[in-house]
């Protein structure tokens, strides 16, 4: 049976400006209202609905006084401070308000959901449904009510305006602080100290580039400079080694400890649990505040130190963190867990408009990879947040190019259909990084878990990122950071360009002629020596680094590999193309070419796109988001294939991506969507497999006392509790919470504590106990139900685009004979996949 935590009381945010508003609308209306709030226990209250019948009279029935609403009842659907499901009349598939003094009207703060729980899609969409039905009705008595229902109806839109808002302002200060303190490590502009290196050097005079592209001015010093060691000795090689080492050991350590003291759900890429939250799953703090803040910080330190992650990834769990937060603001979506998962979906496709500069892709994204529920009014609000949030972060960001086509190259390069075999070799590279990547960083991670390495998570950042830099330095390629690497990767080779990876014996002496193929020299072969070396030594930190107990992304470390691998086979297709002019296929095509016929940089493109998509198995989103980093929409054939041969071939070796392994690895309850189960099998087979075979335990229609149910709420621990017609007979009448039980018990304690013990309990419609607790309204009266014969495949339909959360199983004769869970499916489909 649904095991379930005891009832936790949260802790929300109220709609400031409805409280304000509302109480001084109550100091006039209240004193003359003829309508209370009574407690849900009363047999002879008004409903909600009853009161919209009154207002219909028909010839047989005298027009009787419609009452109004009271303004208790309108703060109750549209303040965040109540939670309405405790006022459910679940008997009618909906939820009904009753009239009850704003005093004895039970209110529990925060979420009705318990932590590490799933939630009710289909309870959540009833109550929605109910507070803007009640809402519509009372739009019609005043100009205060019309108010109110424009600001629910515009709710959404304003809460992923501020998601987009900022997130977009974290985004500029993010990068601002990550490029600064990453030019920390090699030295320091004197002029201006808060300056970076590349705008150090945009007024100097005597700006240049050394052999591998970095710039080099006087207003630039290394820390070697600072106590005047002479350029290009030992000494100064070994003095910003040290200081290399020493800044980037200071900013993994700092970035450990903010974590593990702060806030621990900070670390990792954090797009595993935004899945899991959005397939309705509660994971209580990680979307919070400090879980916001330290995350945050912790890109700038992680990325900053040099280590093999991204700040991609976690900008996703941090746009969902703003989104959490801002939703507690607006009752539509901070009161309702179903519906507040929308705007999660909004702000995770700002996460990767701000992250890339690539909207439409962020779009894609979230539909794509992240999000369970994405109905088209969700659509409309990811894109208009997504779009807000990358224009903030144009006009604030003093690196806006760096955004608005991160890695851009234009449509500078022509491809020929000769090349899609080395761009179908590049797929299958990708396939094959990703599986491998995908099994040795899972080995890896289960060692962190079962080993004493586990309890040491700031020693083992120290150890990772002290290997890190100390293999980085010596390489210049692995020296820069990995978006620079990956914009020299594809940038083309001008004529005069004199850098070590385009050293090519060119024949032209203008550069206004034609760049044709040229002999690689020396430089270029040595290039191609220390991209394998990088190649090598990146793939094997980047396994061991993520996972570790920082904020860390996959996104660029998977794309500078990628790029990496591009750049030699682009290289050594060049070479072909040159040594081998008269070849059928070459001749044809490449003596009609406006420029050269094979450019390494276009191969860096297709291979990040490829060993990207290997990693996460993305394809449509994959592609855009290439589209709109490169500026290039040309390219959508290339991009297209490597994407999709690279999920192909990874596909067939693992059979799923990074995020989704780290789902299963911690054990998350998360029922894949997209995922195909054949199975043969019938309820029978799942009842037989629960792991955990709690005892069935039915609540008569009639004939309990009130101590038989406390005691049953303080034994049986469960969600809820199927109601029966009677002891001798399981034919089922509904579901009841075990919430609400709670709070109808709550509501009738009284002084004779031996009395209420004996009070009898009816979940009948009609009572003739007028000493009775009558609770009918509080039971479900049309529950999930399946017999014993209902093929597996629809029990976990049911879970997946139902949202059911229990399901109650019956026999041939229709009585209840075990109960389902969402929980229970998964630990089901767990067992076959591993079988």
């Amino acid at each position: 049976m649904a095991a379930s935590l005891p009832l936790e009381d949260g802790s929300k945010t109220t709609n400031w400006l409805t409280r304000k508003l509302s109480s001084k609308k109550s100091k006039t209306s209240r004193s003359s209202s003829p309508i209370r709030l009574t407690t849900v226990t009363n047999p002879n209250f008004v409903s909600f609905s009853d009161i919209i019948r009154s207002r219909r009279p028909t010839e047989h029935q005298s027009r009787v006084p419609a009452p109004t609403m009271d303004d208790s009842l309108v703060d109750i659907a549209v303040n965040a401070s109540s939670d309405v499901s405790s006022l459910a009349d679940k008997s009618r598939g909906t939820i009904d308000f009753f009239h009850t003094p704003p005093t004895t009207m039970p209110t529990v703060r925060g979420s009705h959901y318990e932590d590490w729980s799933t939630i009710d899609w289909l309870s959540d969409q009833a109550r929605d449904r109910l507070r803007h039905q009640i809402i519509t009705q009372q739009k019609k008595e005043s100009a205060w009510k019309r108010f109110l229902a424009l600001h629910d109806a515009l709710s959404g839109w304003f809460c992923v305006l501020l998601i987009a808002i900022n997130i977009g302002i974290i985004a500029a200060i993010v990068d601002i602080g990550a490029i600064w303190l990453s030019n920390i490590k090699t030295g320091i502009c004197l002029p201006a100290f808060y300056l970076s290196r590349e705008q150090c050097c945009w007024t100097a005079s005597n700006q240049t580039y050394d052999k591998y592209q970095h710039v080099v001015c006087d207003n630039w010093y290394t820390w070697a400079n600072l106590i005047r060691i002479e350029n290009g000795t030992t000494t100064e090689y070994i003095i910003d080694y040290i200081a290399y080492v020493f800044f980037g050991l200071i900013f993994a350590t700092l970035c450990a400890i903010l974590v593990k003291t702060f806030a621990p759900y900070a670390c990792g890429s954090g797009v595993p649990e935004v899945k899991t939250i959005l397939s309705g799953f509660i994971i209580r703090g990680y979307l919070g505040v400090w879980t916001l803040l330290i995350k945050s910080l912790g890109m700038v330190l992680g990325t900053s130190a040099n280590l093999l992650l991204g700040k991609e990834g976690p900008f996703v769990h941090s746009s969902c963190c703003c989104g959490n937060i801002f939703a507690r603001l607006f009752p539509k979506y901070g009161q309702n867990e179903a519906k507040k998962r929308e705007i999660l979906s909004a702000a995770a496709a700002a996460g990767v408009s701000v992250a890339f500069g690539a909207p439409i892709g962020g779009v894609l994204f979230s539909l794509e990879e992240v999000s369970y529920y994405f109905p088209l009014k969700t659509l409309w609000r990811s894109f208009f947040c997504a779009m807000i949030a990358s224009l903030i972060v144009k006009i604030l960001s003093p690196f806006e190019n760096q955004h608005l086509g991160l890695f851009y190259v234009g449509n500078r390069y022509r491809w020929f259909y000769f090349e899609m075999v080395p761009f179908f070799l590049l797929g299958v590279l990708g396939g094959l990084f990703g599986a491998l990547f995908i099994k040795l960083n899972l080995a890896w991670c289960r060692i962190r878990k079962k080993t004493r390495l586990g309890r040491y998570p700031v020693l083992e950042v120290i150890l990772v990122a002290l290997v890190t830099l100390l293999v980085s330095y010596p390489n210049p390629f692995t020296r820069m950071s990995m978006s620079d690497l990956i914009r020299r990767l594809i940038s083309s080779c001008e004529t005069e360009d004199e850098s070590l990876l385009c050293n090519y014996q060119r024949n032209t002496t203008s550069a206004y002629e034609k760049n044709e193929s040229a002999k690689p020299l020396y430089g270029v072969w040595l290039s191609v020596g220390l991209l394998c070396s990088a190649l090598v030594t990146q793939t094997s930190l980047f396994i061991l680094t993520f996972g570790i107990k920082v904020p860390c992304g996959l996104f660029i470390p998977s794309m500078t590999l990628g790029a990496i691998t591009g750049r030699i086979v682009g290289i050594l297709f060049e070479t072909l193309v040159y040594y081998q002019p008269n070849f059928f296929l070459f001749a044809a095509e490449c003596s009609t070419a406006d420029e050269q016929c094979v450019v390494p940089g276009f191969y860096a493109v297709i291979g990040a796109c490829a060993f990207l998509g290997g990693v996460t198995r993305m394809t449509v989103s994959l592609v855009v988001i290439m589209v709109e980093l490169t500026g290039g929409l040309s390219y959508s054939v290339p991009l297209m294939c490597a994407a999709l041969v690279s999920k192909f071939v990874g596909d067939a070796l693992v059979g799923e991506g990074i995020y989704d392994a780290h789902i299963q690895l911690n054990n998350y309850p998360y029922l894949d969507v997209k995922a195909e189960f054949v199975d043969q099998t019938t309820a029978v087979t799942v009842l037989e497999t629960k792991q955990d075979k709690n005892e069935l335990i039915m609540l008569p229609r009639d004939s309990l006392t009130v101590g038989e149910l406390i005691n049953i709420i303080h034994t049986y621990k469960y969600n809820g509790y199927p109601v029966v017609s009677s002891r001798e007979e399981a034919s089922i009448i509904g579901f009841v919470l075990r919430r609400d039980l709670q709070l109808v018990l709550e509501q009738r304690a009284v002084i004779n504590v031996q009395s209420n013990l004996n009070t009898q309990i009816s979940f009948s419609r009609i009572t003739h106990q007028s000493n009775s607790i009558h609770i009918y309204r509080l039971l479900n009266r049309s529950p999930a139900t399946i017999t014993l014969d209902t093929p597996t495949t629809t029990i976990i339909d049911m879970c997946r685009k139902l949202g059911a959360q229990t399901i109650l199983v019956t026999n041939e004769k229709g009585h209840l004979t075990g109960i389902l869970t969402k929980k229970d499916i998964i630990a089901y489909v767990k067992q076959k996949k591993m079988k």
